[in-house]
C-alpha cells in the first residue's frame, strides 16, 4: 500500500478553525461500512444510531497546556518546546525548535525564571529529554506558563482552553485531544446513558504520533510512536458484558479504538492494562472488539486516515470524504463527525 492511496482533495477554507458554540451542533455524516450508503445529520442525532445494550467507549485523557516559549539562557534566543511524555518526575520527552540551538546543555527559561531547563539527551527523531527545574507544583506552573497544543493546520487562537478538552477529560497527559469527543455535552451523554447505552472510559494519552506526519512511500514502513494506554478492569469488564450480551462496542475516536484493540487478547476479550502501544491500525487489519466507530475528519496520508479506512473501507472511505468536501463539511480538530456504523 502505497502513501498515495490515501490522499484526496481538501480546500482550505474547511479546515475548521474554531469550534462552535454548542458543541453538539456539528455535522454528523453517518456511513454505513457494509452499504457505502451516506446520510447527513446533527451531532445530536448520534443518539438515534445507538441501541440499548451498546457500549459507548470515551478516552478520558486531558490535555496539558503542553506548549512553552522560552528564551535560551546566556543568548536570549525563543524557544518552542511542546512536552510530549513524563519519562520521570522532572524529566519529560519533549519537541524543541529550533532544535539546533538546544544542544545538550543548553539552558532555557520560560517565564521569567519561574521554570527552567536543561536539555540532557538528544533521542530518536532527535527529540530533546529535558530536566525540569521549579520551586513549587510543576502542573500549577504548566497551567500558568503552558499554552495549549493546537495543531499546526489551527491558526487562530483559542480563546477558551476548555474547549480543546472534551467534558469528561480527567487523566492528566495528552499533548492533543481525543478531538472525536469534543462533540458530546454532558446533557446528550445522559441521554445516552438514559436511553440504555453503557459509556466505559479508557484513557490513551495522545503523544507524538499526532504531531509526525507519514514520510515513507510504502506504509508497511511507517514506525509509530508508542502511546500510554490505560483500561481499568471494572472498565473492561463492562465492555465485555456488552459484548457477549449481543451489544454493539462503539469507539469515540481513534484514540479510544487503537486503545480496545491494544487491550483485547486473540480471544476478544478485552483485559485491563497499563502499558505502552504502538498499534499501526490500516488496511487489512482485522478488528477483534471495535463494531463502530465515531471519528472526525482526517488529515490525507494520515495513519489515522489509514485506521478508518481499515474499518470502512479505503474506497468507501475516500468517497465519503469527497462527498464531505462537496457538502461544505469541517475538517479536523475543531471540525464534524463521521459515525462508521
Amino acid at each position: 500500500m502505497k502513501l498515495s492511496d490515501f490522499s484526496y482533495f481538501l480546500p482550505e477554507e474547511q479546515i475548521a478553525q474554531d469550534p462552535l458554540e454548542n458543541r453538539a451542533a456539528s455535522k454528523l455524516m453517518i456511513l454505513d461500512k457494509n452499504t457505502g450508503e451516506v446520510e447527513h445529520k446533527v451531532f445530536s442525532d448520534i443518539i438515534d444510531y445507538l441501541n440499548p445494550g451498546d457500549c459507548l467507549v470515551i478516552n478520558d485523557t486531558k490535555v496539558i497546556p503542553a506548549r512553552l516559549f522560552g528564551k535560551k539562557i546566556g543568548t536570549d534566543a525563543g524557544i518552542e518546546v511542546l512536552l510530549l511524555k513524563r519519562k520521570e518526575d522532572s524529566i519529560w520527552e519533549v519537541l524543541v525548535k529550533p532544535g539546533k540551538k538546544a544542544r545538550i546543555g543548553s539552558r532555557i527559561s520560560f517565564g521569567d525564571g519561574l521554570l527552567t531547563g536543561e536539555i540532557i539527551d538528544v533521542i530518536e527523531d532527535g527529540n530533546r529529554l529535558i530536566r525540569f527545574e521549579y520551586a513549587g507544583i510543576f502542573e500549577e506552573i504548566l497551567d500558568k506558563l503552558g499554552e495549549m497544543p493546537l495543531p499546526p493546520y489551527i491558526t487562530h487562537k483559542l480563546q477558551d482552553k476548555n474547549r480543546y478538552q472534551t467534558v469528561y477529560a480527567k487523566n492528566e497527559g495528552s499533548a492533543a485531544a481525543p478531538t472525536a469527543g469534543l462533540h458530546f455535552t454532558n446533557e446528550l451523554l445522559k441521554k445516552i446513558e438514559d436511553k440504555g447505552v453503557h459509556i466505559a472510559k479508557v484513557t490513551l494519552h495522545v503523544g507524538l504520533g499526532t504531531f509526525r506526519p507519514v514520510k515513507v512511500d510504502n506504509i508497511l514502513e511507517h514506525h509509530m510512536h508508542s502511546e500510554y494506554i490505560y483500561v481499568e478492569k471494572e472498565e473492561a469488564d463492562k465492555i465485555n458484558r456488552a459484548k457477549s450480551n449481543g451489544g454493539r462496542i462503539i469507539s469515540v475516536g481513534t484514540t479510544s479504538c487503537r486503545t480496545l484493540e491494544s487491550a483485547t487478547n486473540e480471544e476478544g476479550i478485552v483485559e485491563s492494562v497499563s502499558k505502552e502501544t504502538d498499534i499501526f491500525i490500516y488496511p487489512g487489519y482485522k478488528f477483534k472488539i471495535v463494531d463502530a466507530l465515531i471519528t472526525n475528519f482526517h488529515l490525507p496520508e494520515s495513519t489515522l486516515l489509514m485506521l478508518v479506512s481499515a474499518l470502512a473501507g479505503r474506497d468507501e472511505i475516500l468517497n465519503a470524504y469527497n462527498i464531505a468536501v462537496e457538502e461544505k463539511y469541517r475538517f479536523f480538530s475543531f471540525g464534524d463527525a463521521m459515525f462508521i456504523k
